[in-house]
């Protein structure tokens, strides 16, 4: 078995770095380069399959080192399999440095994350063969199936949760840290590779807009040189004399505008990234907590085979998501800043500053109007068209109209203005529907469709059935339940035979056992005597009543205000104690 990509929480940062050595043979995949020949267009699916079977084939051992029960011969055969591909990492590295774009140190640009998960690698073999020869020699123990922190989660379960929990700004807008959960090794390795990919393909991208944007000064230079050669009265000579500079304009705008897009898209795919691990954790907490109100009502109950399908395409969808969505944000982000740009920038600094701010003003106050009285129409409802508040108390006024005949030619007139503020509005949702959607494509743990279309979001779909199975197979209660069934089974065999041989010795009296666990559990929980039956017969009387009860709350009084019991017992403990079951008694 390679990996376990479901209940596994060990090894989680070993295989993160495996995933983070098979990273630039992934992210190959995406390009047909090593297709050694030309395949049709129905084919090629046929053919990323073969290719992806044979980067798996090709890093099995990684995995397999990591989760074989044997580990020595694991770490053994690890340390080889990982000094094997260091070595030719370095060797192709060194022996061909250069490349096309980045110049002469192009491969190590790319490379270095790929070699330095293999360095990883070569270090936590060689602790995994220390460790073993460790265990072997009975100075350390097994790994148990209960992870410490699931145990911590349970008993953090049992305890009363504190009421004003001091809390830092960080903690509150941010992300708080718990001790008590663990990411699993699938979102690890995801996330690293998420990670790797975005760096090569935020280079790729730079790289080729750097080339691109140089071809552009050639264009510009040849148009110059085509503009002063030819004569100057010929009419094309003039049209490209005044493309000239505009182009040259372009060029610079652009080229600064993709640098810094470059910056801001690369930021967001990292919170992006890291903000899809706060999800995970908050939405499998809820479903540990049985809270599913968080969820489209037709997901709530995800069949078995698509939510275990979705564990096998959750990490392959997550990383293309992340990779597509940077690519999509960047070109949205880009086609906004020279938006920016031409519309307020350059006329700054070419001195049109009034004209500015005279359209500028225009549109603001076009649409604080627009708002303005959107807010009034608010504000006569609720002050001429609502009923008074029937408590003082109360927050709001109920819904119920007033001066009925009024609010009808008020909705009357009304009704054409907003016939015309409908168009607007509709293109602003338009708009707006589009930059969001665009800005939360590679977030695939929320979907961008609109209510009741979530099911044709195949990448939320993959969400959904991959936390139903982390909730269903690695939930803290059940996995300490399996743990305390399945550990010592030998210790309780014994506490079996023990008690079988024992047995015939039991001469427990069982009045005098059940009047012994009463005794304890009215002692506990002395509110109980009220609720005796007895207590509630008829035959009772009114005075037996109060004697009962002012009985009761003496001796709830006695235990609240008890002190702790000690080690050795006491006299005065004993006289209590007798003193209490006496008064149980005539109660």
């Amino acid at each position: 078995m390679p990996l376990d990509l479901i209940g596994s929480l060990s090894n989680r940062w070993s295989f993160g770095f495996a995933f983070g050595a098979v990273s630039s043979s992934v992210l190959h995949l995406f390009s047909e380069h090593y297709v050694p020949f030309n395949v049709p267009p129905w084919a090629k699916a046929f053919v990323y399959l073969v290719g992806a079977i044979e980067v798996g084939l090709a890093y099995f051992p990684f995995f397999a080192c990591l989760s074989t029960p044997s580990r020595e011969v694991g770490a053994m055969l690890g340390i080889l399999y990982s000094l094997m591909w260091l070595i030719v990492t370095l060797w192709d590295t060194v022996s061909c440095p250069t490349g096309k774009v980045l110049g002469s140190h192009q491969k190590l640009i790319y490379q270095w994350p790929t070699i330095l998960s293999l360095f990883f690698l070569l270090g936590r073999f060689t602790h995994m063969l220390v460790k073993a020869v460790r265990i072997h020699l009975k100075l350390e123990n097994y790994e148990q199936l209960m992870q410490g922190h699931q145990a911590l989660h349970v008993q953090r379960l049992f305890k009363r949760s504190p009421i004003n929990r001091n809390t830092s700004w960080f903690q509150r807008r941010i992300y708080e840290w718990d001790p008590h959960f663990k990411f699993p090794n699938r979102m690890i390795g995801t996330t690293i590779i998420s990670l790797i990919g975005l760096y090569t393909i935020t280079l790729a991208d730079y790289s080729i807009s750097d080339y691109a944007f140089d071809r552009l000064d050639v264009l510009k230079d040849q148009l110059e040189n085509l503009a002063n050669s030819c004569n100057a009265s010929c009419n094309e000579t003039k049209i490209f004399a005044a493309m000239v500079p505009q182009l040259e304009e372009f060029i610079d705008v652009a080229r600064k505008s993709w640098l810094i897009t470059t910056i801001f898209s690369s930021l967001t795919s990292v919170t992006h990234i890291f903000h899809v691990l706060v999800c995970y954790r908050k939405h499998l907490k809820r479903l540990w907590a049985g809270q599913k109100d968080f969820l489209p009502k037709r997901f709530r109950n995800p069949s078995s085979s698509v939510s275990v399908a979705a564990i096998t395409r959750y990490s392959g969808w997550q990383i293309a998501f992340t990779l597509w969505g940077f690519l999509i944000v960047h070109y949205v982000q880009f086609v906004f800043a020279l938006l920016f740009t031409y519309g307020v920038i350059l006329p700054i600094q070419n001195g049109r500053v009034l004209k500015l701010l005279s359209i500028l003003g225009t549109i603001l106050l076009t649409v604080g109007i627009i708002i303005g009285l959107i807010v009034l129409q608010v504000v006569l409802v609720q002050v001429f068209f609502l009923q008074d508040k029937i408590s003082p108390t109360d927050e709001h006024k109920p819904l119920a109209l007033n001066n009925r005949k009024a609010f009808h030619n008020f909705n009357y007139f009304f009704f054409f203005y907003n016939v015309v503020m409908g168009l607007s509005n509709c293109i602003f949702r338009l708009l707006a529907s589009c930059v969001l959607g665009s800005w939360l494509v590679s977030r695939i743990d929320r979907t961008i469709m609109q209510r009741g279309y979530e099911s044709m979001d195949p990448g939320y779909n993959t969400w959904i059935g991959m936390i139903f199975t982390d909730h269903h197979h690695n939930n803290p209660v059940m996995v300490c339940f399996c743990h305390f069934l399945l550990s010592n089974p030998l210790k309780r065999q014994q506490r079996l035979t023990e008690a079988a041989t024992y047995s015939t010795f039991s001469n427990i009296s069982p009045r005098a056992r059940r009047r012994w666990l009463l005794l304890y559990t009215l002692m506990k929980n002395p509110r109980l005597i009220l609720l005796r039956k007895n207590l509630s017969s008829s035959a009772c009387s009114h005075t037996d009543h109060r004697d009962t009860v002012s009985r009761a709350w003496v001796l709830a009084s006695q235990i609240r205000h008890a002190p702790a019991p000690t080690a050795t017992a006491t006299p005065t403990t004993v006289i209590s104690d007798q003193t209490m079951a006496d008064g149980f008694n005539n109660i």
